[in-house]
């Protein structure tokens, strides 16, 4: 499991454009996203690099929890 907090992940719409970035990634990703704690929790085969990259491109700012 992955996680990344993103704080300027502040709605649906912001969640959903993760969402849909991940699956470009890895469309097998499972994906749990928390608005009110802006945590993203990525089950995937992808590694964080690629996911943070994902995420970054989709014009948000991730940053992975150790």
């Amino acid at each position: 499991m992955i996680q990344f907090t993103v704080q300027d992940m502040t709605c649906g719409h912001c969640a959903g454009r993760i969402s849909k970035a991940i699956s470009g990634v890895d469309a097998d990703a499972k994906v749990d996203i928390k608005i009110d704690s802006h945590t993203v929790a990525i089950q995937s085969q992808a590694s964080a690099a690629e996911l943070a990259e994902a995420i970054k491109d989709a014009g948000y700012t991730p940053q992975l929890q150790a």
